[in-house]
């Protein structure tokens, strides 16, 4: 079942429908900004959506932080971890996104990383979270 607002009815809503619906074993989507602010999710209520959110949002600052220090840069893939009972994957959605899936165990990795990666590449334009400026930044203005 599909918990959220009135508001959140979407094609980006649509699309995390699609993309559960599509995977056998997959459970629920989240489409997040990168500082963790749920946008559209299926598949979980939206408290639960928002916690999901900060988490996958965490996941993937530890791998640019990863990235930075051993790779060739801060993009990030995917991140895969896997607990007893679930799988989260998690990935880089357009400027300032990223998509997070929650799975079964059994659900086919290969399938769902394709799956998220052919999302991520057709609809860039939904994907993506404008920065946040925040007060100060406001107040003291471009240098």
């Amino acid at each position: 079942m599909t918990d959220r607002s009135t508001n959140q009815v979407s094609e980006p809503a649509w699309l995390l429908d699609q993309l559960v619906n599509a995977v056998p074993g997959a459970r629920s989507a989240v489409l997040l900004s990168t500082d963790g602010i749920a946008k559209f999710w299926h598949g979980l209520p939206q408290d639960e959506a928002q916690v999901f959110g900060a988490m996958a949002s965490g996941l993937c600052s530890i791998a640019r932080g990863v990235g930075r220090h051993f790779g060739d840069d801060d993009g990030v893939r995917q991140v895969f971890v896997e607990l007893n009972g679930v799988v989260a994957y998690v990935c880089a959605a357009g400027a300032n996104g990223v998509l997070a899936v929650l799975a079964d165990p059994e659900a086919d990795a290969g399938v769902l990383g394709f799956e998220m990666a052919q999302m991520v590449k057709r609809v860039p334009d939904h994907l993506g979270t404008p920065a946040r400026i925040t007060a100060a930044t406001q107040a003291v203005g471009p240098r």
